[in-house]
């Protein structure tokens, strides 16, 4: 399988991706960019490091020079390409995936991310080809505190340091980035206690896996969350970008209503904009943005196809199903924790808890993302089009078809090797029985 994804760079370390191909890949980047300068920023992973300092090798050897923002989080990179001259950046981590993961994510100037539709072959090809001939002159590496300019934004973007009322919550930063700036940032509003859990940067992840989509990764926060009456609960990946929600009974709120919550802050700040949203995400969305006097866009999965269309559209932000959630404010770039106090912010606004916001919302019922490991994807994607003839058929990403009741959509992931299926229906007993004629054509969960 090829390291080279959809919109990032990824495997197992070092039988997929090691320093060697970290370092080809720091040539290509320059070579593809004509760059002169480029950020670099990494996670906390055991390799992380050493993959750095090869990436940033191979960057220098090219003579483009680097502002090396050292440990990060993902969406320090970000506002560090948005706030530093120079012309791209990338950022060494494997996100919310296993220890043995590392990668690369990589952007143009903007910061506009590379991706499968463009930047990243053209780098797979450079980087496979011959190496090139040293440049005449090496560039410089140069350190950098991001962290200060950072922290001013996201504060800034929530509304200040009373936008958020006095109340508790319970943050799982799993050990990874989050640990690096969100405390900081917390400790900027009043009254906002924080119990933290697992809050030590460990890339072996020895409490549980980075990755807040999967239910059994969130059960320690939603049991502390309960025990300590907090408000609500929140949970980061690996590298940050990420955000997941629990409220104050310790049931999570899917990204999708978190997008509505934030549509609300958004469109009020900036009325009659766009809201880009993921096409998995329930029609509540859509419904309630009309509703709102914004206007709904519905995109493929991928931060880097969303981003894409945000810039397109003139979106002043939205959400995937992840828990990536984007604002044009910040650079067109997605920040978990930035979500996070930004729905602190509403709902302080509201006077209104994340129950009562979420169970306003939840109108319509949901599966879930379910997963299937398939071999012949496309044969099985169109065994569904058959199975359900009638509806209206989408192919934005994999298949999405539509009746008025309800809809599906089975869509191959850009890191997996499965077919992922989402769900939704106007009754519970319309959803569990295409649920199960689904999984008669799709096979045994996984």
């Amino acid at each position: 399988m090829s390291i080279f994804k959809a919109y990032d760079i990824r495997g197992v370390y070092p039988d997929q991706i090691d320093e060697k191909i970290a370092r080809r890949v720091g040539e290509a980047m320059v070579d593809y960019l004509q760059a002169r300068r480029l950020i670099v920023g990494h996670d906390m992973r055991t390799m992380a490091e050493s993959m750095t300092d090869a990436f940033v090798d191979g960057v220098l050897s090219r003579g483009c020079d680097v502002t090396d923002i050292g440990l990060v989080s993902t969406p320090a990179v970000y506002c560090a390409i948005g706030e530093i001259a120079c012309d791209g950046g990338a950022v060494i981590t494997a996100s919310h995936n296993p220890k043995e993961y590392t990668g690369i994510k990589m952007c143009k100037a903007g910061p506009v991310p590379l991706s499968g539709d463009e930047g990243i072959p053209e780098i797979k090809a450079l980087a496979e080809g011959s190496e090139p001939t040293p440049a005449p002159t090496r560039g410089k590496r140069e350190p950098f505190d991001i962290k200060p300019i950072y922290l001013d934004k996201l504060i800034e973007l929530t509304g200040g340091p009373e936008a958020i009322a006095p109340q508790k919550i319970v943050v799982d930063y799993a050990n990874g980035m989050g640990i690096w700036d969100a405390p900081e940032a917390f400790a900027r509003f009043k009254g906002l206690e924080v119990i933290p859990l697992y809050d030590s940067l460990d890339g072996t992840f020895p409490n549980h896996e980075a990755n807040p989509l999967r239910e059994e990764n969130l059960q320690d926060l939603k049991k502390a969350v309960r025990e300590n009456g907090a408000t609500l609960g929140l949970a980061f990946d690996g590298d940050a970008d990420r955000c997941a929600f629990v409220d104050e009974e310790g049931r999570t709120v899917g990204a999708d209503l978190i997008t509505v919550i934030l549509a609300r802050f958004m469109l009020e700040r900036h009325p009659g904009r766009c809201i880009i949203y993921d096409l998995r995400s329930s029609k509540v969305l859509p419904e309630k943005v009309l509703e709102y006097g914004g206007k709904p866009v519905k995109e493929r999965v991928g931060h880097a196809f969303m981003k894409a269309t945000m810039k397109r559209e003139g979106c002043i932000g939205g959400g995937e199903l992840s828990g990536h959630f984007y604002f044009s404010e910040f650079y067109n770039s997605d920040s978990g924790l930035l979500a996070g106090l930004r729905v602190l912010a509403q709902l302080s606004k509201e006077g209104k808890t994340l129950k009562q916001a979420a169970d306003e919302l939840r109108i319509y019922y949901q599966s879930g993302e379910i997963n299937f490991r398939v071999e012949n994807k496309e044969e099985k994607m169109e065994e569904v089009v058959k199975a359900f003839p009638g509806g209206k058929v989408e192919r934005l990403d994999g298949i999405l078809i539509t009746f008025p009741d309800w809809w599906v959509n089975v869509r191959p992931s850009n890191t997996e090797p499965y077919l992922r299926l989402v769900l939704e229906a106007d009754s519970e007993a319309l959803l569990e029985e295409k649920k199960k004629e689904l999984i008669q054509i799709l096979g045994t969960p996984v």
